[in-house]
């Protein structure tokens, strides 16, 4: 092998020599004359290579050569390599060099290295007793591999390369990308959601390879959105064409469109999609965990952990001390068998809450703990839960097992780089309005960080499209009743137990409202009550006026129907969304809030009493100023006539799509395809440029929307002039009547003729010509054509102008439309209430300060409703309790079914409606209000985490006798009833007994114990006038012959007898069992 040479400095390749051009190498020597070519040490210094050999030439350098490294290089090399020695700048101290005697040395051209050189491992250090020459070929070691070339990325087409950049910036998404009228998903997502979404998955060849892809027309697009985001929960981000400017065409290779991502869609952003629930808030909440609680577990076999992986040091892991986001605590919060002796631990973890509705600008804040959280979500819904990124990496922490256990649908997201949000203040820009002083410094750290956060995700996932939230609200300023998640399922407020359906539910029951917005406020209002007495009763003073007059009330219903849900219309403007129909839909809304204005105030005229002050108050929190000039200068500019014949143009288009989707699925697909294919009317397909070609364009703005526009119409009116007198001149030119203009996608301006004027144009050249018809084209309609195609752009492009001002001026009325749409809205439910309390025969309930519920002739709201639909009626019952001679707590005794369940939830829906507002099924009803409703009805166990049914029901009933106060309303129903009858009546009376004498709140105690009433009296809790505990009962009435039938009448006293059999025979048990019952209820040890 060839050794290096040592003192090279430069190696420089030359041309390749020929076959008969020999090669000179010139290198220094040694002080040897000469070696062969095994010597372990090349001293050549000359090389001469030919075909077969290469002759060494070396001249002999003296010593002092030798001493200095270096020699005197006098050959000049044409071919080959070039290697010349380094050589220091003459010095005066060093002796001169001079030539020594030449040596030649032959070598074989097969003896010298080939190909790439290797990299050589690093040599260990050599040591004091292994010390090798630097020559020694012993001491090399193997070369290494070299590392492999880089490959070039596969030859994807442009737009599957844009596809692919975008799922990668947008790793956690399902990318949609807009490609002419289709949205297609490529590569794995096309894969993975093509079965989902139960589309075609094909193959896409490219020079690459083949690349899966499914799509769908772009007018199915909320239909499948739906199923990704509402259904599968995904988060779907939508690529969308955007035209390339010239010198982008250049770099894009021709590509007419970029394609970017405009918006990323969440279950909870929704702006106006058309599968959003329009009754019911789409709140998005974020959820932060307020540093600085430290707690640890004393619950065995559970163990779990809120907050970041820690970190070596102590530390957090990723995030030093330097960091500017406080990190969540570590807090133990127990699960499963032990959970109720973390309660404490829960009171202790601090929570900062935001939640906003994108599709209203609704914000809201709150400070709350991890035991009252599944109420605050119960109350709200939220469709979306925001948490922290780093708790992802905890996936047994106590706040991720609480949310899953009621199927919340959670995001995870990294804290905001810029702490710029979380200051109150530079929440301006996303604000209709900035924050005054000291509104901002009213949130607490938890609330501002949560907020925040929040703000930043949806900053994120609009990609820099604005938005104007309404200022936030603290919900701690807000004075409403806490219905505890519990609570709001057994009195089936929102949805039936059973089911879990609208129908059957409170709010099915009393909802009469006629707008959508209306109905969103009325769900608000029944989620979470009123407890300030002013505002509960001005809601009653407009109520019983519209009762009164049920004239205006219904004059109000028809023109409330005439408005539109202006909240959500209204926040797609700040969007930077929104069309024509929806600026017209706003001026609708405008003018029916004017007129319910006038009507509010002729009818506050007309009155002889005293004005109405509830009217005079609703009138003077509307503003009309400025809105109805909004009004008027969106009627002035939008032509409606031009919106529903762009509607008849968009149809046509939708038809195009959908007539090759058809195609596409008759040739590939299969009959689940077909029948996915929405079913309708087929329109004639027409071209959206051939409607604009015309001079009849589908304009959206008036001519006189603006001076510009007004001009631009005119000047295409006179060309329309010119294109009549050309084609009148054309017509006698040719001598061809049938001559006519026409613009066409593929031939473009050309004078089309047909008959037998076709025939006789013989002598012209023809772009497309039949049997019957001739197209050519005339330069002079050709100039004109383009003139005219010219200011139609030019229209189109002014009418966009318009259309922008227009949205610029709802946005800069934002603050008045939304206070008036909140107005239309109490309109709407008052009126509603109004309607149903004729309906159904409510009374007005009387509300004061005290801790006493009077009900006389009570019925229950929705079990009242199915009773009627069978032609039944229900039995009333009076409820007088939480005044000292009627009691504070009522023991219920009696057999099953006779309506003791009943009686404990109408009583409580009784309470939730007078504090709404609303009426109430009752004869006469006087209530103190109530902070709190607390209920333990039902029984069912808990699975997810481990907890029998007898668990749950003492897990909560620790919640309630923990929580409730003097003013709350408490439902209890058979107590105890998982266990042992001697333990649970144990358990029971210890209930009653806490309730009585330590929350001494206003409370329903329904129970099948009936020595739980003999401990009491025992206990001096019950006495026949004055105490405490009050006992009532229902009873079953019997005749002689066997039968029997419920009275569900409540009436004074115990009933020690719970007629099981009687429910059992009812139920179809076999009449073998019941005999066998019978005599096991004889015998002395099972009495």
């Amino acid at each position: 092998m060839v050794l290096p040479v040592f003192g090279i400095r430069h190696l420089r390749p030359l041309a390749s020599p020929s076959a008969s051009t020999s090669r000179s190498i010139s290198v220094p020597g040694s002080a040897s004359a000469s070696a062969s070519v095994s010597s372990s040490v090349l001293k050549a210094a000359t090389f001469v290579v030919s075909d077969a050999a290469a002759t060494v030439v070396a001249p002999p350098p003296k010593a002092s050569a030798m001493l200095h490294g270096h020699c005197h290089v006098e050959h000049s090399l044409y071919h080959g390599f070039s290697i010349r020695s380094f050589r220091h700048p003459p010095s005066p101290h060093r002796p001169l060099q001079a030539r020594g005697k030449k040596t030649t040395t032959t070598i074989k051209l097969s003896d010298l290295p080939q190909g790439l050189i290797q990299p050589k491992a690093a040599s260990p250090l050599p040591t004091s007793s292994s010390v090798s020459s630097p020559h020694d070929e012993s001491t090399e070691t193997s070369p290494l591999p070299l590392p492999p070339l880089p490959q070039d990325p596969p030859a994807y087409p442009t737009v599957l390369l844009q596809a692919r950049q975008n799922m990668l910036k947008f790793d956690n998404c399902v990318l949609l990308t807009r490609v002419g009228g289709f949205y297609e998903l490529y590569f794995e997502h096309a894969e993975e959601y093509g079965p989902l979404l139960n589309i075609k998955v094909a193959n896409k060849k490219t020079n690459a390879g083949l690349v899966p892809m499914a799509g769908f027309p772009f007018f199915q697009l909320d239909r499948f959105l739906k199923i990704l985001v509402q259904d599968l929960g995904r988060h779907v981000a939508i690529a969308e064409e955007y035209p390339n400017s010239p010198t982008a065409k250049v770099r894009s290779g021709g590509l007419m469109h970029d394609r970017r991502v405009a918006r990323i869609i969440t279950p909870g952003t929704l702006i106006d999609e058309n599968f959003m629930d329009p009754y019911a808030n789409n709140y998005v909440m974020a959820i932060h965990i307020e540093p600085g609680i430290k707690a640890t577990n004393t619950v065995t076999d559970v163990k779990t952990v809120i907050g970041r992986v820690a970190g070596s040091e102590g530390g957090l892991a990723g995030h030093g001390p330097e960091s500017a986001h406080p990190s969540p605590s570590v807090v133990g919060i127990g699960v499963g068998r032990g959970a109720g002796q973390s309660q404490g631990l829960q009171d202790a973890v601090s929570l900062g809450l935001a939640w906003l509705d994108l599709s209203t600008g609704y914000f809201c804040t709150q400070e709350a703990n991890l035991a009252s959280l599944p109420t605050i979500l119960s109350r709200l819904c939220p469709r979306e839960l925001l948490l922290d990124q780093a708790l992802q990496s905890c996936p047994d922490n106590g706040l991720s097992d609480l949310l899953a256990e009621d199927r919340h649908i959670i995001s995870y997201a990294p804290r905001p780089h810029d702490s710029s949000l979380f200051h109150p203040e530079n929440w301006t820009p996303m604000l209709e309005c900035a924050l005054a002083k000291h509104e901002a410094s009213a949130f607490s750290p938890a609330e501002v960080h949560a907020a925040g956060f929040l703000l930043s995700y949806v900053k994120d996932r609009l990609q820099g499209m604005s938005m104007k939230l309404q200022p936030p609200l603290r919900n701690k300023d807000m004075q409403v009743m806490a219905v505890d998640k519990n609570s709001m399922r057994a009195l089936e407020i929102k949805q039936t137990i059973r089911d879990g359906v609208f129908r059957g539910s409170l709010l099915h029951a009393i909802r009469r409202t006629v707008t959508k917005s209306g109905a969103r406020l009325l769900n608000e209002w029944l989620s979470a009550p009123s407890t300030s007495l002013e505002l509960i009763t001005s809601r009653q003073d407009l109520v019983a006026r519209f009762i009164d007059d049920i004239n205006l009330s219904d004059s109000l219903i028809l023109l409330l129907r005439r408005s539109y849900d202006s909240q959500r219309l209204v926040q797609k403007f700040t969007l930077g969304r929104g069309d024509a129909d929806d600026l017209l839909d706003l001026a609708s809304t405008i003018d029916a809030t004017r007129d319910v204005v006038n009507l509010l105030k002729k009818a506050n005229f007309a009155s002889r009493k005293l004005e109405h002050h509830c009217l005079t108050s609703l009138i003077s929190r509307i503003s009309l100023t400025h809105p109805l000039r909004l009004s008027q200068r969106i009627r002035d500019a939008i032509d409606e006539e031009g919106i529903v014949l762009q509607h008849d143009v968009q149809d046509s288009e939708a038809s195009q799509m959908l007539a090759l989707a058809e195609i596409v699925v008759s040739n590939e697909g299969s009959q689940d395809d077909a029948a996915s294919l929405p079913k309708g009317k087929r329109k004639r397909p027409v071209s959206i440029r051939d409607y604009y070609a015309e001079e009849n364009g589908a304009w959206v703005m008036r001519p006189a929307a603006s001076p510009n526009l007004a001009k631009l119409h005119t000047d295409l009116a006179t060309l329309t002039e010119e294109k009549a007198a050309l084609n009148e001149t054309l017509r006698q030119r040719f001598n061809a009547p049938s001559l006519s203009l026409k613009w066409t996608p593929g031939l473009g301006h050309i004078a089309h003729t047909k008959g037998k004027d076709a025939r006789n144009l013989t002598d012209v050249q023809a772009l497309s010509s039949s049997r019957s018809t001739r197209s050519f084209h005339i330069s002079e309609w050709t100039l004109l054509g383009q003139r005219m195609d010219q200011v139609r752009a030019q229209i189109r492009a002014e009418e966009q102008a318009v259309f922008y001002s227009l949205r610029e001026l709802v946005v800069k009325n934002l603050v008045k439309l939304r206070r008036n749409a909140a107005v239309l809205d109490e309109l709407d439910i008052t009126t509603s209430f109004a309607k149903l309390a004729r309906e159904q025969n409510l009374v007005r309930p009387v509300l004061n300060n005290t801790t006493s519920h009077t009900i006389i002739g009570g019925r229950h709201p929705t079990v009242e409703g199915g009773l009627y639909e069978q032609g039944r009626s229900f039995v009333r019952n009076d409820c007088l309790v939480g005044s000292p001679t009627d009691g504070r707590v009522w023991l219920i005794t009696g057999p099953n079914m006779a309506g003791k369940s009943t009686f404990l939830r109408q009583n409580a829906l009784i309470t939730i409606l007078a504090q709404i507002g609303c009426y109430v099924p009752a004869s006469y009803a006087e209530l103190g209000i109530v902070d709190a409703i607390f209920s333990r009805v039902g029984s069912a166990d808990n699975l997810y985490r481990d907890q029998s049914t007898f668990m749950v029901e003492m897990l909560e009933t620790a919640a309630i006798l923990k929580q409730a106060t003097p003013r709350s309303f408490v439902i209890m129903d058979e107590i105890g009833r998982g266990t042992t009858p001697e333990d649970g009546t144990a358990v029971a009376f210890a209930c009653l007994h806490h309730l009585a004498t330590v929350n001494q709140c206003r409370t329903l105690f329904a129970t099948h114990f009936h020595s739980v009433a003999d401990l009491a009296h025992e206990e001096g809790l019950c006495s026949a006038d004055v105490g405490v505990v009050q006992t009532y009962c229902t009873n079953v009435v019997e005749d002689r012959e066997g039968g029997f039938f419920y009275n569900h009448k409540l009436q004074r006293g115990i009933n020690r007898q719970s007629h099981a059999l009687k429910v059992a025979r009812l139920a179809g048990l076999p009449d073998r069992a019941i005999e066998v019952a019978k005599r096991a209820l004889k015998q002395d040890s099972f009495i």
